[in-house]
């Protein structure tokens, strides 16, 4: 079992470094996209912040380079098959150790400080850091290991509100886009809408997380109610006018993406969890006998 455990932890290294350099094909589908609507409508400073931003993950491609300076706080969502015999407190110290050689061997610049005195750890770990979420698969003899570097410049930008069941879905909508005029530019767009609905409010939080950083973007939820909800405040977003890096024009969100829970009669609570343009997140299968598959982006049809 020894081998399983040294895979998730050079696992977790390699993906850290992965998700900074090397941005998904949805990611890079959707801001080609961005670029031609921007260029069709005619707005200039658009089209240029656009053009910038290819060219920036162009320029990332050619010298195997970080796409962006902030290297966010490591973030792990975890799906665990249950034919697996793991240690899960074992399995939580190798995603540390992980970051912590990313943060040495690359190196990466380290964010993670105490809250009260702000003295800097410099590994990319602390207390609660990093932050991981598991899930359970019957029947699987895998790990699927996905991470996401989670930004301050988005992760300023979430919001929580207890909403009243009679404020019905306009409270929703008015909430979210209430949202989006509060975080302006800080969240560095064309963005992508995490939304958390019902539950508790910590279980808002963690739907919105979920939304913003792991869902692809063009994927919708699975629910039609939910998904009409997604189509509607993505074209209401974008009718604000903020686009690309708040500078104006016809994109400001790529994509609006709600996960739900089931919530008590008396309560309607609703997150909203923004991640920037980059979208950054990589994923990895882990076998049962260590073997570790890095998946790939989707090189057909690429426009990046």
């Amino acid at each position: 079992m020894d081998t399983i455990y040294d895979s998730i932890e050079t696992a977790a290294r390699d993906l850290y470094i992965r998700a900074l350099k090397d941005i998904p094909q949805d990611v890079r589908d959707a801001l080609a996209r961005t670029l031609k609507v921007e260029r069709a409508g005619g707005n200039r400073t658009a089209e240029r912040v656009m053009l910038t931003i290819v060219e920036n993950i162009q320029t990332a491609d050619e010298r195997d380079a970080l796409v962006c300076q902030d290297t966010g706080l490591p973030v792990f969502k975890v799906r665990i098959g249950t034919k697996l015999n793991l240690d899960i407190a074992r399995l939580k110290d190798c995603l540390r150790k992980g970051c912590e050689r990313a943060t040495k061997e690359y190196p990466l610049r380290s964010n993670t400080v105490h809250p009260l005195t702000r003295k800097h750890t410099g590994t990319n770990t602390g207390e609660g850091i990093p932050v991981i979420k598991l899930e359970f698969v019957p029947g699987s003899d895998t790990i699927d290991l996905h991470m996401a570097p989670k930004g301050s410049g988005s992760e300023n930008t979430s919001f929580l509100k207890m909403l009243n069941p009679a404020d019905g879905q306009k409270g929703v909508k008015q909430f979210v886009l209430q949202c989006i005029f509060d975080s302006g530019a800080r969240p560095c767009p064309p963005m992508i809408v995490g939304i958390g609905l019902g539950g508790t409010s910590d279980v808002a939080m963690q739907l919105a997380k979920e939304a913003s950083t792991f869902r692809r973007i063009g994927s919708s939820n699975p629910d039609p109610d939910v998904a009409e909800l997604e189509r509607d405040l993505l074209d209401k977003i974008n009718q604000t006018g903020i686009g690309p890096q708040g500078l104006g024009g016809t994109t400001t969100a790529m994509a609006v993406h709600i996960e739900w829970a089931h919530t008590h009669i008396s309560q309607n609570p609703v997150a909203v969890n923004i991640q920037c343009w980059r979208g950054e997140r990589a994923e990895a299968v882990i076998s049962a006998d260590g073997t570790v598959t890095h998946s790939s982006r989707v090189q057909a049809n690429a426009t990046l």
